[in-house]
């Protein structure tokens, strides 16, 4: 271990104290967001998936804070062209669909991904079983993130006129799922006591004379 440590000098017990210190505050995580532990939720994850990372893009983002039944059944429609995927961000060559005006996304581009979609419709159901493993009511759980990012390249070679050789690279994808379980909703107040009952507005002002304590005087 300490071949790793470049220059050590002088007090080198100590330098390898606190090269040990710091490795052991470095935690390698699998993904980019760590929910609270008392959150209930669940996770599914997949790596260097060969799919356009474009087309996992546009779905993660579309689904993204959907409840994962609806997100299911949207993704379901996709497969059988009954919804479309709305494209926002790489909108390059993608033809306009006039399905597309149906969703509630800017512009009226999209396309069906198939392979994509049917990666990313596996990934969900997989973490809507990991949920239920853990005891989760799967009709409360939502998709609270979603996230894609760009694999590396899968490199081939394509062989062009006059001899010459031009790359035929793949753009895989990794993506990641975390579902939460929805909190059931809270009653309103029915009594008049406290700040803003039964939706009355009260001003700051309002507020501040009611914390006021009146102290001594007639």
């Amino acid at each position: 271990l300490t071949r790793n440590i470049p220059h050590l000098h002088g007090d080198q017990p100590q330098l390898f104290r606190r090269y040990q210190q710091c490795n052991n505050t470095i935690t390698m995580t699998r993904y980019s967001v760590e929910p609270d532990a008392e959150v209930p939720h669940s996770k599914s994850r997949g790596s260097h998936l060969r799919v356009h990372f474009k087309h996992c893009r546009e779905i993660v983002h579309h689904i993204q804070g959907m409840p994962a039944s609806k997100a299911n059944k949207f993704l379901e429609d996709v497969l059988e062209r009954k919804a479309i995927v709305p494209f926002t961000k790489y909108t390059g060559g993608i033809g306009r669909k006039a399905m597309a005006k149906q969703c509630n996304a800017p512009g009226d581009k999209g396309r069906w991904p198939v392979k994509a979609t049917a990666v990313v419709r596996d990934l969900l159901s997989n973490a809507v079983a990991n949920g239920e493993s853990k005891g989760l009511d799967a009709d409360k759980l939502f998709i609270s993130h979603a996230q894609c990012n760009r694999a590396p390249p899968g490199r081939r070679r394509t062989y062009r006129a006059h001899g010459r050789i031009g790359k035929y690279a793949s753009q895989p994808a990794h993506i990641e799922i975390i579902l939460t379980e929805k909190k059931d909703d809270v009653e309103k107040a029915s009594d008049d006591e406290g700040e803003g009952a039964r939706g009355k507005k009260i001003t700051k002002k309002m507020a501040a004379q009611k914390r006021f304590v009146k102290v001594g005087g007639a």
